[in-house]
């Protein structure tokens, strides 16, 4: 949704020649990618707010029911708050300029450079979006990053990273470790600086992934048993995708006798993150389901993109200013994993 907020005053005539077309192609290229999607509606629950700032409170599940003798009351069960976590929108704005001489020549018809600032815009707006969105999952083994110089919390509701090797069942005191980091040879087989890419390596990896998320456990200690179903991959490991596709694409088994079954054969999407430049091979697997449920990985729509229009009466030139806030964190970090076949992660991750 796109809000206009229309410009006081007396307007110069040209400006009524374009203010309505320069509208409807803002609100087309809205429509437009709304339709396409993206990052953030992939992996993210989008949600609407009107608040500074949204707290996520997660509560620890009711126990099973117990037997009761005939007649005899039923016994009580409580649930406590186990964590919080609160995410502060942030501002962002954007301003483009159409000269007076541009809207003197425009006033028949929307000259292409208009029509192309106009598009732009609607689409810088997404790409902030999305980016944001990319950005703090793609460097989320950091406490906090700066994005378009505004610094984001990338920590869980445990004040770690959301990918981390030191998480912990919040009741346990730090007894129970539930990392979500992990290292091992992802990818590939052989001796380091070696390696040829492997599709069984691959495959033996995602199925070892798909059981430590399954097997993450609630604040009562129970696994939740969610099932992975969303592979995501840098921008720049075109073999590793090539490889994912060829694991998750075929329904026989790679690698061993003819007619085996291929276990994650049509359980999987694959995600590729244009804007992740890993120099590693990394992969992140992630639960839909888990992620809506536990609140995972959240971006709040505080005010959508807000447009305001005006005439600039020192230059005469037309003024068109948008603005929005958002807010983007994590939840949970029980619905989704990272690992790498980096050794400069031995020392912050787990082995795989």
């Amino acid at each position: 949704m796109i809000i206009y907020s229309k410009s006081t005053g007396q307007n110069p005539a040209a400006i009524g020649n374009l203010e309505t077309p320069i509208k409807m192609i803002i609100e087309h290229e809205s429509q437009v990618l709304t339709k396409a999607g993206g990052i953030a509606e992939q992996l993210f629950n989008i949600e609407k707010s009107n608040r500074f700032g949204e707290t996520i409170v997660a509560e620890s599940e009711f126990d099973v029911f117990k037997a009761a003798a005939e007649g005899s009351a039923a016994e009580t069960d409580t649930v406590k708050e186990t964590y919080s976590k609160f995410i502060e929108h942030i501002q962002f704005m954007k301003e483009f300029v159409i000269t007076a001489e541009m809207m003197e020549d425009a006033q028949y018809g929307i000259a292409a450079d208009t029509r192309r600032r106009a598009e732009a815009f609607t689409r810088a707006y997404y790409k902030t979006m999305n980016k944001l969105c990319e950005h703090a999952l793609t460097n989320a083994t950091n406490a906090a990053s700066t994005f378009a110089g505004a610094t984001l919390d990338l920590t869980s509701p445990d004040a770690l990273p959301l990918f981390s090797s030191s998480h912990a069942l919040s009741q346990d005191a730090g007894s129970t470790s539930q990392p979500n980091y992990f290292y091992g040879d992802i990818f590939s087989t052989g001796a380091s600086g070696s390696r040829i890419a492997s599709v069984g390596a691959f495959e033996e990896s995602l199925s070892a992934l798909a059981a430590k998320l399954s097997g993450m456990l609630d604040e009562n200690g129970e696994p939740l048993g969610y099932t992975a179903d969303t592979i995501i991959l840098p921008g720049n490991r075109p073999i590793a995708e090539n490889i994912a596709r060829k694991v998750v694409g075929t329904s026989y088994g790679l690698g061993g006798s003819y007619g085996d079954v291929n276990v994650h054969y049509g359980n999987w999407r694959i995600v590729v993150l244009p804007g992740w430049i890993s120099s590693t091979d990394s992969v992140m697997i992630m639960s839909s389901e888990a992620n809506k449920t536990l609140g995972g990985n959240m971006l709040f729509n505080r005010v959508p993109l807000t447009v305001t229009n005006w005439v600039d009466n020192h230059t005469g030139n037309y003024i068109w200013n948008g603005r929005c806030r958002f807010g983007v964190g994590f939840g949970s970090y029980k619905h989704i994993l990272l690992a790498t076949d980096s050794a400069e992660s031995i020392s912050t991750a787990t082995k795989l």
